[in-house]
């Protein structure tokens, strides 16, 4: 794959370019699936507001976790990966968060501080350790090990997904702790800022300067 930034680690060689980069495009099956369920997540989350439904937001987040394992499921499995696809997913999950987590705190106020503090998480930290997958020649976060295995355990193993995602949305609505809550999303904000500070440390590749 090449190497990384000057003074980081290099990037492990992959021969058999399973996770390298290929031609682009923005139609694929993967991405329509992307674009139909965050229509469909969004749709449903802004219905659940208006109506003060509880079970109607629950719906919506559990579309978009289906259509979230779904797209990625088929992109694999149909071997139509891109970058492309990879950046579309990213910032549709960010709306589709945005949506349901909105519409809880709409709905549950008490909740409020634990739900901005991990939109903060989410959101922004999140997002951005995200989409610095762009700057190595790798498809998606998914496949960052290539360039640091560790930030890649913290923040894009099935665990790290898992307890990101999963776990505190499940947690809110099962128990409605918003002082566990707001100590969980507290310590994953503190989690990315600590993966962002090593992903600073080993540089993001910088392109030469055009003559």
């Amino acid at each position: 794959m090449g190497s990384g930034a000057q003074g980081g680690p290099a990037v492990v060689a992959d021969p058999d370019d399973r996770y390298g980069v290929r031609d682009e495009r923005l139609l694929t099956g993967a991405t329509v699936i992307t674009a139909v369920r965050t229509v469909a997540s969004v749709v449903l989350a802004a219905t659940a507001a208006h109506q003060q439904s509880l079970t109607l937001l629950v719906v919506a987040l559990g579309v978009y976790w289906v259509g979230d394992m779904l797209d990625g499921f088929y992109a694999r499995v149909r071997d139509c990966e891109t970058r492309i696809g990879a950046v579309l997913d990213i910032m549709c999950d960010r709306l589709n968060a945005a949506a349901f987590y909105i519409g809880l705190a709409w709905l549950q106020p008490d909740l409020s501080p634990a739900v901005f503090v991990y939109l903060a998480e989410f959101m922004v930290v999140d997002c951005f350790l995200s989409i610095a997958f762009l700057a190595w020649p790798i498809r998606s976060p998914n496949y960052f090990f290539v360039v640091d295995r560790q930030i890649w355990l913290w923040n894009w193993s099935k665990p790290a997904k898992a307890v990101n995602s999963a776990l505190f949305a499940v947690l809110l609505l099962v128990t409605g702790w918003m002082w566990v809550g707001l100590a969980i999303a507290t310590a994953l904000l503190v989690l990315k800022c600590v993966s962002l500070r090593r992903l600073t440390r080993i540089g993001l590749p910088v392109p030469g300067a055009v003559g």
